[in-house]
């Protein structure tokens, strides 16, 4: 058996650690426990349980948990952490249970395996192993809101030996305020991952530091980026009994990490964020400002940087380490490591920078999706690459996703991809061959793409039919695109008999599954009256910022200027207007400046207001644009996003 992508089975999320300073303080009292098991006696050993635990711990601690923290454990280890954990949730408000390792499920109940089982018999399994209801039935004990993550490896870990050892997890829980989270569908397989975590835990990692992101849309978000990593062939599944939300960081969202990359970066006018965020980014909305910075011709950090005063340095200080753990980016942790090397939060940065591999140890998975991958599967942890960049790199894209391919032949996924950069190269006709071979395998982009392209006859002869077959198949194994490909054609009648009402149903499932597209196309529909009611739009665009359409920030802004839709709210609107300003291509401040007429004086008045709150607006506050006005916004885009000041 494989051991670089073991298709493991392991329960997943109980996590903590007692005695170690949360760096920030929520309320409550939150308890984890986290069991890791990797190093096997007497079955397969796997690569990343271990890992994943000592990630997730890391993480929980910063977020205010006490972690009981187990790896590689035996069987009395492990009732011993569960013993001490089931006393310490007596009086917690989150209680976490996260375990990697084995694990597997005989006549519908879930065991999970400790380092030291050795099963022969089937009288074995209860002597030997952690019935999983166990640890539940304890948590149901404690009050507050209950969290088991199970990231569990499906296939029979003893090969057989007991015929009564079935693969996949059994479906669990029905107890009152609970959320049990599957790293797959029940009774379905989880990979291991290609890197240092299984696609599921690197997910959750990507997300889980995301200020403001609710319970909910957290799952949403680790399941786009595992089914993204995957081509579809793992979908996290949840059972949630909650009666009430939950936020890993209680704090507003006010940017994506890709804008406070870009701000920290300009605020210090340092040429090595800037190669970051180019690296990160490729296609980002503030790449064309990186590489006028980094043009050797351009201005350079002379006219981003600027002096700090020590309260403004802390504040970079601050918003730098925020960055840092939440984004996972190692260059990242190792700069605020250099700059502040006795920060505040200088030991939480050696403790997460230890956690993390450098970029190069990664392997050829890693560095295949980090060339190759689709802008629209992009992930917490990969951007995505335009087309024109892939091409810029295609043979090195075309080398790595082939070794990655060889290497894990397990997920088609890699086939795509080096189908994609195939097509970059120029070489349409293997190209063509290497998507049908990843679609037959059920990799949802190969689907897509190849859909895409019988379409347009690029390579193949033009096939409408064939293209909707495709788009099709996708959309039934959950691909978003593939659902809105499908709607488009429905709504427009192309291909197949028009049908209004099952293209916005196709449009509500993608949006389901957190495509920013389909939901922000559901509040277009909403606000022009082609489906539900026109005041659920500014909904449908909020949401769809939280998904990441940077457009959805001027729509929603429009509805709260005018007022016809949803009532009329100027400083709403300012802020809608200000935040799309910080993460859109420009097209925001262009609309602000060019077009200022369109908007009512109310509207601009508190975009003024708010920039002066933060420094960059001296102006009277009239409500009219001005080249003060403009310089105000240049200046905020550039680096001077305070959440402060967007408040109503």
């Amino acid at each position: 058996m494989r051991l670089d992508l073991l298709i493991r089975c392991f329960l997943v999320l109980g996590l903590l650690l007692p005695g170690l300073a949360a760096a920030q303080s929520t309320g409550e009292r939150r308890v984890a426990l986290i069991i890791g098991n990797s190093d096997y006696e007497h079955v397969t050993p796997l690569d990343n349980p271990g890992n994943d635990a000592t990630d997730i711990s890391v993480a929980l601690e910063g977020l205010g948990f006490d972690v009981f923290l187990g790896l590689d454990v035996t069987e009395m280890e492990t009732e011993g952490l569960v013993e001490g954990f089931s006393k310490a949730i007596q009086t917690a408000d989150v209680s976490l249970f996260y375990y990697a390792g084995h694990g597997f499920q005989v006549g519908g109940q879930n065991y999970l395996v400790p380092t030291d089982a050795q099963i022969q018999k089937p009288e074995d399994i209860q002597d030997q192993t952690i019935r999983l209801n166990a640890v539940l039935d304890q948590m149901a004990q404690a009050p507050g809101i209950k969290f088991v993550f199970l990231d569990a490896c499906r296939n029979d870990p003893f090969e057989g030996v007991v015929s009564a050892v079935s693969e996949g997890l059994a479906q669990i829980g029905d107890a009152q305020d609970f959320l049990i989270s599957f790293a797959t569908q029940p009774d379905n397989v989880a990979y291991d991952g290609s890197g240092r975590n299984s696609y599921f835990t690197k997910a959750l990692l990507g997300h889980i530091y995301t200020p403001g992101l609710t319970i909910n849309d957290l799952m949403i978000s680790v399941r786009r980026d595992v089914l993204a990593a995957t081509g579809g062939r793992q979908i996290p599944w949840e059972n949630s009994s909650l009666t009430r939300q939950f936020q890993f960081d209680p704090r507003p969202n006010t940017m994506s990490s890709e804008t406070l990359l870009w701000q920290v970066a300009a605020n210090a006018g340092d040429p090595q964020l800037m190669k970051l965020y180019a690296e990160r980014y490729p296609g980002g909305a503030h790449a064309q400002e990186v590489m006028a910075f980094l043009d050797p011709a351009g201005p350079g950090g002379e006219a981003l940087s600027r002096d700090y005063s020590p309260q403004e340095r802390d504040a970079q200080e601050e918003r730098l380490w925020q960055l840092a753990r939440r984004s996972r980016m190692r260059p990242l942790v190792q700069f605020y490591l250099d700059q502040y090397p006795e920060g505040t939060y200088a030991a939480d940065a050696g403790r997460l920078i230890a956690t993390m591999p450098v970029e190069d140890e990664g392997g050829a998975g890693p560095l295949c999706e980090r060339l190759a991958t689709h802008p629209r599967d992009a992930t917490a942890s990969t951007a995505g690459v335009p087309f024109g960049r892939l091409q810029q790199n295609a043979l090195s894209a075309i080398q790595a996703c082939q070794a990655a391919a060889t290497a894990h032949p397990e997920l088609p996924h890699y086939t795509a991809l080096l189908a994609r950069a195939t097509v970059a190269a120029g070489d349409t006709d293997r190209a063509i061959q290497l998507y049908r071979e990843a679609a037959t395998r059920g990799d949802l982009r190969a689907m897509v793409s190849l859909g895409l392209m019988t379409e347009a006859g690029r390579g193949v002869p033009p096939s409408l039919t064939e293209a909707l077959r495709l788009y099709q198949r996708a959309a039934s194994l959950g691909s978003a695109d593939g659902k809105i490909n499908l709607a488009v054609a429905l709504f427009e009648g192309i291909g197949v008999e028009k049908n209004e009402d099952e293209a916005i149903r196709l449009l509500n499932e993608a949006a389901d599954l957190g495509s920013p597209i389909a939901t922000f196309n559901l509040g277009v529909l909403a606000r022009d009256g082609v489906t539900g009611a026109p005041e659920q739009a500014l909904s449908y665009f909020e949401r769809a910022i939280k998904a990441g359409e940077p457009r959805a920030y001027m729509a929603s802004a429009i509805l709260l200027d005018e007022g016809r839709i949803a009532p009329r709210n100027p400083v709403a609107a300012a802020n809608m207007l200000l935040r799309g300003a910080a993460e859109d291509s420009g097209q925001t401040i262009e609309e602000l400046t060019q077009r200022s007429d369109d908007w009512s004086r109310d509207t601009i008045a508190a975009v003024q207001e708010r920039l002066k709150a933060a420094g960059f607006y001296t102006s009277t506050i009239d409500g009219r644009s001005g080249p003060n006005f403009v310089a105000a916004l240049e200046s905020w885009r550039n680096g001077g996003f305070e959440p402060g000041v967007l408040v109503e």
